[in-house]
């Protein structure tokens, strides 16, 4: 149920619909925008959004569908419905043009199907595939006339006989015109620029009256100012005569191809009207697609019972007014739940109330009739049974209503018919009437929606409204903001605070005499004054800490990335540490078996020595020989062994512990110290009472002198602090590549070696940074390119699988690649 009758003029609809007509092609899409209506049925909503959803999808993408021309093809085939009747040329142009869109409309969305008949745009080509073939019935009105109209000569034998007369006749009399003119002239009858003329269909020259008896023939017409005689000489008459008869027949023969034409299309006449029944209705949705293009539109979650999440939520017709005067709306967030889902919003006059009881409205309202809304993606809307709404004055003198008693009355209406499924916005609740009763009475009736489960927003200026939503489950309290310093309205809305009227500050604003503001202040009394005061420091110091909860949480989420960062570098180093302390022992045992094997040669020829004295020292001397070789730079030192080179270094020892006098010797300026716990020496700038300044490396700071020992390590000389493995330069680096990585590369126009190597690296990072699927742009051409691709691609062990595009984004031209 949609109550008032007037609903959609309260809300701001009526212009809305008046929008979308504009931007149809035809009177049928323009008879379908009138048409629109609200639903409460889920399925029924989503079948309405789904087509133009998709149609949105097409025009940002820069695709548009052939559906302009398509004209006003019912009264043509309506003219010809009955048999022998026939439609003018003009017309049955028109009609062969409205087929030419049906017939490239149809192309268009049977080229995005695939092989097995599916499309990426199912919603769209559910309707287009019930388009029929019109190309017989195009093809049987080219046969007749030609793109401008004209019926062709050849559209009948008898025709192309009767213009073949006629342009013999023609030639004779033209001939025999400039025979008559010629002797006029030489007569002196005629000027020498003198020129024929038409008149009634029939070729005169022009004369001047003294002149006219001296040519024989018949008088046709004469100028307006009397000076200029049309005369149709007597040689040129039968003649004429002639042509007049042939263009009767002529007109005739043609009326006789039209009614064939006619009786040949009469049998399509069904079809025909369905296939243009369907563009229209594409062209409806077009429409639809495009005031969401206007609107900044999109597609939002769709729930089948009562939800309201909306973000970045706009009123569509205030956004393009305000864009046309190029300012910039102030969007809505608004969010309602089972347990808050009736909103009493207060605030200032002329602080954006009723703009946001009519955002809502106008937004849910279109939902329903299947336009697209101007949200956020990411809002979620759901399916109310009913909308009433309240605003307005609807007083009356024919039906003796006041202001209040119409206010009443919707009140009864919405009381009655109002059920768990339905939106009410009331605008201004419980005014036009005694403050005291009206406001009790306003409480009572929304005491009386929230037992009947009512979702809605309504807005008040009534301190008591206000209070009974913050103490009533159901019921929420909501704010305009307003800039108390500037006193100016900021156009937000906050949920979960009540807002002030700002009636003392915007009466001083607006220059009303003190006396009268202080004599008001003392009759309501200073704690009514302040409310609205207390109410904005409440307000403020929520925001405060709002504020520093969300700075902590950044915080410790910062701090949770630093911990994650260094957990991982270390498990980093501790990997590599395992590697070279692996690969260093297996190098040891190399080198361990080579010493074995020498030692055991040794042995052997002692043996076979058999105790000589001058071979045995010889083979001493060969194995002192190897050993020493095994001990130099380029044997088992570490300078020489690069897995060795790579090992960690032994720690240094500690210095020794300071003696017992240096520990108690008091910090003076120019002692080299350290901070308890840091292992980095300073040097001592400055010493007052217990502080000292002192200076680590680039770091000068202030600490306790109780915080600081004596060191024998010379700061001037001490070594810089070794950076970790993962610095933060490139992690930082690393994560501006993963931020401006894409998941598309073009390589059209390069070299085969050029590309691969620019392949390599994208895929390395599409590897590294889970992309998980990235596209190769390369082009058809001679498909040399696109082979030595795919044969690297073969290659790579993080590639899953890769296929061509789609063809309706590229098809051959480029390569899916889906990454393991």
């Amino acid at each position: 149920m949609i109550y008032p009758d007037r609903f959609e003029h309260k809300i701001g609809f009526t212009a809305v619909r008046q929008r979308v007509a504009e931007l149809c092609a035809c009177d049928a899409s323009r008879a379908m925008v009138e048409a629109m209506a609200f639903s409460a049925s889920a399925d029924e909503v989503r079948a309405r959004l789904q087509p133009a959803h998709e149609m949105l999808r097409l025009l940002r993408a820069g695709e548009m569908p052939p559906l302009d021309g398509l004209g006003n093809p019912d009264e043509v085939l309506k003219a010809i419905r009955l048999p022998g009747t026939f439609a003018p040329a003009a017309e049955m142009l028109s009609l062969r043009r409205a087929l030419a869109v049906v017939a490239d409309t149809a192309d268009f969305f049977a080229a995005r199907r695939d092989e097995e008949g599916r499309s990426p745009l199912p919603a769209l080509d559910a309707i287009a595939c019930r388009i029929g073939t019109v190309r017989n019935e195009a093809a049987a009105i080219d046969r007749v006339m030609d793109r401008y109209g004209e019926i062709l000569d050849n559209a009948s034998p008898e025709l192309a006989a009767i213009r073949r007369q006629l342009s013999a006749m023609s030639g004779s009399v033209n001939s025999a015109m400039r025979r008559v003119m010629a002797r006029a002239v030489a007569d002196g009858v005629l000027e020498a620029d003198a020129a024929p003329a038409m008149r009634d269909g029939r070729l005169v020259i022009p004369v001047a009256p003294m002149n006219k008896r001296r040519i024989s023939g018949i008088v046709h017409d004469e100028s307006a100012s009397g000076k200029t005689v049309f005369i149709e000489p007597a040689e040129v008459v039968e003649a004429n005569n002639r042509i007049r008869e042939l263009q009767m027949e002529e007109r005739r023969e043609i009326t006789r191809i039209l009614i064939r034409l006619a009786d040949e299309l009469r049998p399509s006449i069904p079809s025909i009207e369905e296939s243009v029944e369907v563009v229209a209705r594409l062209d409806f949705v077009r429409a639809k697609a495009r005031y969401a293009v206007e609107t900044d539109a999109c597609m939002p979650s769709l729930s089948d019972g009562p939800e309201l999440e909306w973000y970045h939520a706009c009123h569509p017709e205030l956004l393009l007014s305000l864009r046309r005067q190029g300012r910039e709306i102030v969007p809505l967030d608004i969010v309602l739940t089972p347990g808050a889902r009736l909103l009493v919003i207060s605030g200032p006059n002329a602080g954006g109330k009723s703009v946001c009881l009519k955002t809502v409205g106008v937004l849910q309202y279109m939902l329903q009739c299947g336009l697209l809304p101007p949200v956020h993606d990411n809002s979620h809307f759901g399916i109310f049974s009913d909308i009433f709404v309240d605003i307005g004055d609807d007083q009356s003198i024919e039906d003796d209503l006041s202001t209040y008693s119409s206010h009443l009355r919707n009140m009864k209406t919405i009381v009655g018919n109002g059920r768990p499924g339905s939106l009410v916005l009331i605008d201004e609740f419980g005014g036009g009437t005694e403050p005291q009763i009206g406001g009790a009475i306003a409480q009572a009736i929304l005491h009386r929606f929230v037992d009947l489960g009512l979702w809605g927003v309504v807005t008040t200026h009534y301190q008591n409204l206000k209070h009974f939503a913050e103490d009533t489950d159901g019921l929420v309290n909501g704010s305009m903001l307003y800039d108390r310093h500037l006193m100016q309205p900021l156009f937000r809305l906050s949920i979960g605070n009540p807002g002030s009227s700002f009636a003392v500050e915007i009466a001083r604003k607006t220059g009303l005499p003190q006396e009268i503001i202080r004599e008001a202040e003392e009759i309501v009394g200073s704690d009514y004054v302040n409310l609205d005061k207390y109410l904005l420091d409440i307000a403020r110091d929520r925001k405060y800490w709002e504020n520093k909860r969300m700075a902590i949480r950044q915080k410790e989420k910062k701090l949770e990335e630093t911990l994650r960062r260094y957990e991982e570098e270390a498990e980093t180093l501790r990997s590599q540490r395992r590697e070279i302390i692996g690969e260093a022992r297996q190098e040891a045992r190399k080198i361990l078996e080579g010493s074995n094997a020498a030692i055991e040669r040794t042995i052997r020829t002692i043996r076979e020595a058999q105790a000589d004295r001058e071979r045995t020292q010889e083979a001493r001397r060969k194995l002192e020989q190897e050993r020493r070789q095994m001990e130099s730079a380029k044997g088992v030192g570490s300078g020489g062994n690069e897995l060795l080179r790579r090992a960690p270094k032994a720690k240094k020892p500690r210095p020794a512990t300071p003696p017992a006098g240096a520990a108690s010797r008091p910090i003076a300026v120019g002692d080299a110290v350290k901070l308890d716990g840091e292992g980095t020496p300073g040097r001592v700038l400055e010493v007052s009472g217990k502080r000292a300044t002192v200076v680590f490396g680039m770091l000068k700071t202030t600490v306790d002198t109780a915080r600081l020992r004596h060191t024998a390590a010379d700061p001037d000389r001490a070594p810089a602090r070794q950076a970790s493995f993962v610095s933060t330069a490139t992690a930082d680096d690393l994560r501006d590549r993963q931020l401006s990585f894409k998941r598309d590369i073009d390589v059209r126009g390069m070299r085969v070696d050029e590309a691969l190597q620019a392949i390599t690296y994208f895929i390395d990072d599409a590897v590294q940074f889970s992309a998980g699927r990235v596209r190769i742009l390369h082009g058809t051409g001679t498909g040399a390119l696109r082979q030595a691709i795919r044969r690297y691609l073969d290659t790579v062990a993080g590639v899953a699988s890769y296929r061509d595009e789609h063809v309706q984004f590229g098809g051959a031209g480029i390569t899916v690649v889906d990454l393991a």
